[in-house]
């Protein structure tokens, strides 16, 4: 009887040993990955795999829609802290953190970079690039990152300073680091990089400040330059720039007149780049122009490309394909920086693949992603500067009363936009994108005696001084009334609203949309909130000491569904909160990652210092004109108007 039993088991001994070798050796490969082990294979898996959250946008459609459901209606009001972590800064944190294999990866001001175990919340590494401070003065709006990549096991951020720096996944230590921008000019990067198939493709910021925009493109593994693609033409005395944007050089500076490189010109491409990976396109979003005044910047004549445009290239070689200009003569600080969303949809019975964007101006385009061909536009807000768009070219109808002169004029949106960077996402399933909008006018006009300044703000308004001050200041208590904000849910086929539900003020955060039909957005009632994404319905709220104006992610680890976001009220927003003095007391920033029955509680929150009284007032009439004069001029941008804030 035993000597039956003998051969079945020595069987069943070597399967379990040859099981066993077979599990280490693939826990060793596992290992041997390593951790943020990204590629295009993986990325083209994120359409239906929720698991992870490794781009900006999650896919490379940027719809910030992830194919969780485990978190739904019914049990979202279960929604409670798992872990968060203090960020050591009251400044704004405007990045959407990346998630995989079991870590979370995080940027804050100044770069700082963080990866954390995603169970637990520790801290695994921090790398801070030592940003040199005074760049904080070349960035409009805080010296903020609003994200960071991964490509096959590197963790890829962009500087204020203007590096891309590749780090190990693991240790985060750097791999390689390249100087993306010129260092003698007021350059910053405040946009997130971004990895499309290998390429690391970069824009950046101070399109204000006297500088010509250009993206450039990088190895990701080697960090060797790809291409350079300029957006506003150089000084023509100096020939070609040996870049992939040469050839279409000519055609661009034919929309352009008087000497106006010698301020720069602006167009910079300060956040959202898009993607189609079957195209092999790269889209563009570029800014406003430098100096703001189109007067000044190009003798009140021509488009001005590629300002406020977004220009399709080629992946590999970085050469232009198509581009459409959504605010050609643009005078009033727009930008078509925004997200930039791909989809396909039915319209008008064509299945169109098309991009999606509702930048500063006041409307929604919808364009052929493949041709750049216009398809629509809807109005989402008070608009004057347009007296709307022409259906079968897309070029708006200027209203030339908006080309102000020394008059003041109140044009709407303001520079603060109808939808500024704060992401937007869509649903496949509801077919409707979502965004915070902002309804908004700012009082412009020309300073007579505008004379540029190398590393400032060149905006070349005025109206600051004399009669003039007056009736922008009584134009002013208009813009003050009609000041709304909203999380907006539109129909990008039907082009109108689904429906719109009002909130406190402007600054209200990024979105993301689950196949839980759940929309969640900070708020500036300083809370993080679940809507429902078919009638925007508020399912839960979470008070969170501050204002989460980042964009929020969610993935699954063990099995249980998270939504991390960064709570770190800041940025423009905060600029115009501080400056018309309504500023609420706040806790520091905090990464803050919420689960189904989570318990963690946050501290209370602690009161803040009494401002000290002001000093007794000792200068002249004539001093305190000037001192007015120059802090309209300067300061007011970001301190508010009138010093009030």
């Amino acid at each position: 009887m035993t000597a039956k039993w003998r051969q079945p088991a020595a069987i069943i001994g070597i399967a379990v040993l040859v099981i066993a070798v077979l599990l280490s050796i693939l826990m060793a490969q596992s290992r041997a990955s390593g951790p943020a082990e990204v590629d295009s294979a993986r990325m083209a898996a994120q359409e239906t795999d929720g698991t992870d959250w490794l781009h900006d946008g999650r896919t490379y459609s940027a719809q910030r829609y992830s194919p969780l459901d485990q978190i739904n209606a019914q049990n979202v009001s279960q929604l409670g802290i798992a872990w968060y972590d203090d960020l050591d800064t009251f400044r704004g944190v405007e990045a959407t953190p990346l998630y995989a294999d079991g870590v979370l990866y995080n940027t804050l001001p100044w770069n700082i970079t963080i990866a954390y175990d995603a169970r637990t919340g520790k801290r695994l590494w921090t790398y801070d690039p030592q940003v040199p401070r005074e760049f904080g003065r070349y960035a409009c709006c805080e010296p903020v990152a609003r994200g960071l990549a991964l490509w096959k096991g590197k963790v890829i951020i962009a500087t204020l300073d203007g590096r891309v720096i590749a780090l190990n996944a693991a240790d985060g230590k750097p791999v390689w680091s390249v100087q993306s921008t010129p260092k003698d000019m007021p350059y910053t990067i405040t946009g997130a990089p971004r990895v499309f198939d290998g390429k690391v493709v970069v824009g950046n910021s101070g399109g204000d400040m006297g500088i010509r925009g250009f993206v450039a493109a990088y190895d990701a593994d080697t960090g060797k330059e790809a291409w350079k693609f300029y957006l506003t033409p150089g000084d023509p005395a100096k020939g070609p720039d040996g870049a992939a944007s040469d050839n279409i050089m000519e055609m661009i500076r034919k929309t352009w007149s008087g000497d106006y490189w010698k301020l720069g010109g602006g167009g910079n491409a300060w956040d959202s780049i898009g993607y189609d990976p079957a195209l092999k396109l790269v889209y563009i979003g570029t800014g406003n122009g430098s100096p703001l005044s189109w007067h000044y910047r190009s003798n009140s004549k021509g488009d001005n490309l590629f300002i406020c445009s977004i220009v399709a290239v080629n992946v590999e070689t970085g050469k232009y394909v198509w581009h459409y200009q959504m605010v050609p003569e643009e005078d009033w600080d727009y930008t078509c920086t925004q997200s930039i969303v791909t989809a396909d949809l039915k319209i008008d019975g064509r299945d169109r693949k098309v991009l999606m964007q509702a930048p500063k101006n006041g409307y929604f385009y919808v364009l052929d992603r493949a041709t750049g061909e216009f398809i629509s536009a809807g109005q989402i807000a008070p608009v004057n500067w347009a007296l709307g768009i022409d259906p079968k070219t897309g070029r708006p109808k200027i209203n030339p009363d908006a080309h102000y002169g020394t008059e003041p004029f109140l044009v709407k949106p303001g520079p603060g936009g109808a939808h500024n960077w704060f992401p937007m996402a869509y649903s496949p399933r509801t077919k409707l994108a979502y965004f915070p909008l902002y309804e908004s006018g700012m009082v412009l006009a020309l300073d007579p005696d505008f004379q540029p300044k190398p590393f400032r703000s060149n905006a070349g308004w005025g109206g600051y001084t004399g009669e003039a001050a007056k009736k922008r200041a009584e134009l002013m208590k208009e813009v003050v009334a009609m000041d709304k904000a909203y999380l907006l849910a539109w129909d990008p086929v039907k082009q109108k609203a689904a429906w719109k539900i009002p909130l406190p003020r402007h600054g209200n955060g990024g979105v993301m949309v689950t196949a839980s039909d759940l929309v969640f957005e900070g708020t500036t009632r300083q809370t993080f909130a679940a809507f429902d994404a078919r009638n925007g319905k508020l399912l839960w709220e979470m008070p969170v000491q501050s204002a989460p104006v980042a964009g929020a992610i969610t993935y699954t680890l063990d099995g249980v569904q998270y939504v991390a976001v960064n709570a770190g009220w800041g940025g423009g927003a905060a600029v115009v909160e501080r400056g018309q003095g309504i500023e609420m007391p706040r806790a520091p920033a905090r990464l803050i990652v919420f689960k189904l029955g989570g318990t963690v509680q946050l501290p209370a929150l602690q009161p803040e210092a009494k401002a000290p009284e002001p000093p007794p007032l000792r200068a002249s009439e004539a001093q305190v004109a000037r001192g007015a004069q120059l802090f309209a001029e300067t300061c007011a941008v970001c301190h508010g108007q009138q010093a009030i804030g």
